[in-house]
């Protein structure tokens, strides 16, 4: 049975789709309001309750130009951003620094032998998520529309001879809490990768984007020094297996089209103007 937070995001994320579909026409409140079967009032105030601003609001920041103006004012100083990923309570921002580790050579090759995995499913404001993690640190985190068999199985592709253990543990605890509101510090976030060199090293420049901000595929490309893979690139950035803590949800095309998500384009809209709502608010 479904919760109440899924019902929520469920419906914001057809309302998000609807809009993109539709965006010549510029629908308004009502129209979008009777496509999710909600009255105005009662959908707008539901949507406030979990983006923070209203529709009309949130709807800008997917605008095209809106992202235009975005990532001219990010130009190419990547390289001058602090290397951390910005993490929104509902009150204030919080940037939280991430470290990653590679797995050894050994765990990469072994396929995750003699590791040992706690995973678990969770509820978020982008609906459900399943996190797994090593004693040291997040290995996995995905967004999940089937069934936990299903995204057991997709985990154990990437580490096929891991001991699996479906329990919480602190590590998952401490992630869990950047979706929740009243968030007031957290210690460092560390991820236990399984990538090649040249992956990792994609991963780590994605960090460098701040929370509300975004780039291009292009401008990952330059900042690693890459300009001549632009294509190993973008599929490095498709292959990021730990979703929103790792933000690849924040590059985009360089025309300001929010474009493919590894996880859906809708929930990439819902990503970027849900942290893109908290940083104006801040």
């Amino acid at each position: 049975m479904e919760t109440q937070e899924q019902i929520n995001y469920s419906r914001i994320a057809r309302a998000i789709e609807y809009v993109r579909r539709n965006f010549q026409s510029q629908p308004k409140l009502e129209e979008i309001a009777t496509f999710v079967n909600m009255s105005p009032f009662h959908f707008q105030r539901m949507f406030q309750d979990w983006a923070g601003v209203t529709p009309k609001q949130f709807l800008q920041y997917l605008n095209v130009e809106y992202a235009k103006k975005i990532l001219v004012k990010n130009g190419q100083n990547l390289s001058d951003t602090a290397f951390q990923t910005g993490l929104s309570g509902t009150g204030r921002l919080h940037d939280l620094f991430v470290k990653i580790e590679g797995m050894t050579p050994g765990e990469y090759k072994n396929g995750g032998e003699h590791l040992k995995i706690n995973y678990a499913f969770n509820q978020s404001p982008f609906g459900k998520i399943m996190i797994a993690s090593t004693p040291k640190g997040i290995c996995y985190l995905a967004f999940t529309e089937g069934d936990d068999t299903e995204e057991l199985e997709k985990l154990s592709a990437r580490f096929p001879h891991a001991a699996y253990t479906k329990q919480h543990d602190a590590i998952q605890r401490d992630i869990l809490s950047v979706f929740m509101p009243g968030v007031q510090q957290l210690d460092q976030v560390k991820l236990h990768l399984k990538g090649t060199e040249f992956q990792i090293k994609i991963w780590e420049a994605l960090l460098k984007i701040p929370s509300g901000s975004l780039t291009t595929y292009g401008q990952i490309a330059r900042e690693t020094g890459y300009t001549k893979a632009s294509r190993a690139v973008g599929t490095a950035i498709g292959n990021n297996p730990i979703a929103y803590l790792i933000p690849c949800h924040r590059v985009i095309r360089t025309t300001g089209v929010i474009g493919d998500y590894r996880w859906g384009s809708t929930r990439k809209s819902a990503l970027i103007g849900w942290e893109a709502a908290r940083n104006i608010q801040n």
